[in-house]
């Protein structure tokens, strides 16, 4: 059920004890999500918890000072943030798949597979969350700030994709006024690369590949990739925008390998051409941008596949 935000506000003043969840591979948005809702519930009197299928990565660690989960009991209200569909959740589907009480969400390809949904054409689900923690008379403080601040930057490449809005601005705008963070949230977010990164970096490129008269770009990251650079798949997602940043190229994909034996395809898309339209193929979603899906076949077949799909939507 599609709910507005006036009724969101009231189902979350009506519970008392909430377990909210963010997707697998976590990122700016969903933990900026979590964190700030979480903290808005914490000064409400409100009973939290937390949990995710991947360890929060310590460039998000300003955001875990300090925080410790409450005791929320055996049936808690289940909160998903910024996750478009059960799989997301990773290895929490199985237990929580069908006991998702509201889902928050910015993707319009949402499976609607939450009880109530709240699902709003943003640029990030923190814009969503802000709303929610505004209309709930919640005072924003500096964390919440900063939590809401690292899912907006994020999501928009520090708002240089087409995503980004004038609504995303004056949303920015007013967290910059409360106190946000930015030097300290931009530099940890932007500018720091680990050497780990800088080496699967290197590795990565290599791979490069041109298809459909170079309007197209893929690179592959495999499983040995990070165990030779000694990086993992977090550091991963500024590549993912790399092929897409290439001259001429209207659609890039990264292709990366999964410690399943699966593929994660990730595709950036330029001009009209739609992201999530190709993913969709493939059983995923997103944005018309940005979107995401996943091969569960030997690599060969997953890269067959997504150059047929990205084929159709060039009209090549």
């Amino acid at each position: 059920m599609v709910i507005d935000l006036k009724q969101c506000v009231e189902i979350l003043k009506e519970n008392d004890n909430f377990l909210v969840l963010s997707h697998e591979h976590p990122d700016g948005d969903t933990l900026g999500s979590a964190f700030a809702l979480m903290a808005a519930l914490k000064k409400m009197g409100k009973k939290r918890a937390f949990k995710c299928s991947d360890e929060v990565t310590k460039d998000f660690s300003y955001m875990l000072e300090g925080f410790e989960s409450d005791d929320v009991g055996e049936n808690p209200f289940v909160v998903a943030v910024d996750v478009a569909d059960v799989h997301l959740l990773g290895d929490l589907a199985e237990e929580y798949g069908d006991k998702i009480n509201l889902c928050i969400d910015h993707h319009m390809s949402n499976a609607y597979f939450a009880e109530k949904l709240l699902l709003q054409d943003r640029a990030a689900a923190c814009e969503i969350v802000f709303k929610v923690i505004k209309k709930l008379g919640v005072e924003i403080d500096e964390y919440i700030a900063n939590c809401l601040y690292t899912g907006i930057s994020t999501d928009t490449g520090c708002f240089r994709y087409q995503n980004t809005n004038a609504k995303t601005f004056r949303a920015v705008a007013e967290l910059v006024d409360i106190g946000v963070n930015t030097k300290m949230i931009n530099k940890v977010m932007f500018e720091t690369k680990s050497k780990s990164f800088l080496e699967l970096d290197l590795l990565a490129r290599k791979t490069l590949e041109y298809h459909f008269n170079d309007k197209c770009a893929i690179i592959t990251i495999t499983q040995k990739m990070y165990e030779e650079s000694g990086s993992n798949e977090h550091e991963c997602y500024p590549i993912t925008a790399l092929p897409r940043q290439i001259e001429g190229v209207l659609v890039g994909a990264v292709i990366k390998e999964k410690q399943n034996g699966a593929f994660g395809i990730s595709v950036r898309t330029e001009g009209d051409i739609d992201a999530s339209e190709i993913c969709a193929r493939l059983g995923g979603g997103g944005h018309a941008g940005a979107a995401g899906c996943e091969v569960k076949e030997d690599y060969e077949t997953a890269k067959s596949k997504i150059l047929e799909s990205i084929r159709m939507s060039l009209g090549c």
